[in-house]
């Protein structure tokens, strides 16, 4: 269909810092974008770019034909943003703050009337309209967040961090919400640290790191990048540095991320180091509790690529 989104060697700097260090990427019409990475890696600064919050230091974003430096009135008309923080005032209703909101848009009436009751229905909190926002839970504010972003039904649509700090049955919920605009035709930019959501939504997926894009692909493709390789992951009780120095050697494995009581290692032969990955443990002094064993997913990219596991 075409590149709806096109954003080209994109540099933020505050300072001597680069936040956003020369990131490109293009986002075809209908798909769900992925911008997955640590806290800090530059997701947020990168959307706030895109959506002509701030000012890129270079580089050049296009959204549906408008550029953000020379049209960000139409830039602004095609983007739906949901931020990480809750944009909502709590005295006001649900509706009172979607209608807030659309009239900045530019809905009135029986077009706004109905825009308010489609996203409400949408985020499953049409029966809870008249509450004010301050008796809702953090996964229902979070809720309405998503429905002020899509009032207007915008070509773009861009998630900041959508399921921070919530409850598991609102995750999901918003997980399907996602999943369900996107069905209808929306094209997302969805950031998340959360490994397991950019997995299930998006059809392509950049890995972000220190304000770098790192890997860009399909989630197959991106596995292909650590092929057949697994993530031993082993909880340690006295885990010391020798210990950890003793691993690192054991032939067949190819890198170790320490945390203070796990250790993740990245290894071709699960199967054939297992015996000796306890062994080497135990004997350096520490006492292993559980062993698990994953296939090639988004967190061994990211462990084989920075040498570090993807954490909050």
């Amino acid at each position: 269909m075409g590149a709806i989104v096109e954003v080209v060697d994109l540099v933020k700097r505050f300072g001597d810092l680069a936040a956003v260090d020369g990131v490109s990427f293009a986002i075809e019409q209908g798909e769900v974008f992925g911008l997955l990475g640590p806290n800090g890696a530059g997701k947020t600064t990168t959307i706030s770019m895109i959506s002509c919050l701030i000012e890129a230091t270079s580089g050049s974003v296009t959204v549906d034909g408008s550029k953000v430096d020379t049209a960000p009135g139409a830039v602004k008309a095609a983007l739906g943003v949901v931020p990480q923080e809750i944009a909502l005032y709590p005295a006001l209703t649900a509706a009172e703050n979607l209608a807030f909101w659309g009239k900045m848009y530019g809905l009135h009436g029986a077009e706004l009337k109905q825009a308010i009751a489609d996203a409400l229905e949408l985020a499953g909190l049409a029966d809870r309209a008249k509450e004010r926002i301050e008796k809702y839970s953090g996964g229902m504010k979070r809720r309405v967040n998503i429905a002020a972003g899509i009032l207007h039904k915008p070509r773009v649509l861009l998630m900041d961090e959508p399921t921070v700090g919530i409850d598991p049955q609102s995750r999901n919920h918003i997980l399907e919400t996602v999943k369900n605009l996107n069905t209808a035709g929306m094209t997302v930019l969805y950031t998340s640290h959360y490994m397991e959501e950019v997995e299930y939504l998006c059809d392509r997926i950049a890995i972000m790191d220190h304000g770098r894009i790192i890997a860009m692909g399909t989630l197959g493709e991106l596995r292909d990048v650590v092929g057949g390789m697994d993530i031993v992951d082993v909880k340690v009780d006295g885990l010391s540095d020798e210990a950890v120095a003793q691993v690192e050697a054991i032939p067949g494995v190819e890198q170790v991320d320490r945390t203070e009581a796990s250790l993740q290692v990245l290894t071709r032969s699960s199967g054939s180091i297992m015996g000796r990955l306890v062994a080497t443990l135990e004997s350096a002094g520490a006492h292993v509790t559980s062993i698990t064993v994953t296939e090639p997913n988004l967190e061994s990219v990211f462990l084989h690529l920075t040498g570090k596991s993807l954490r909050d």
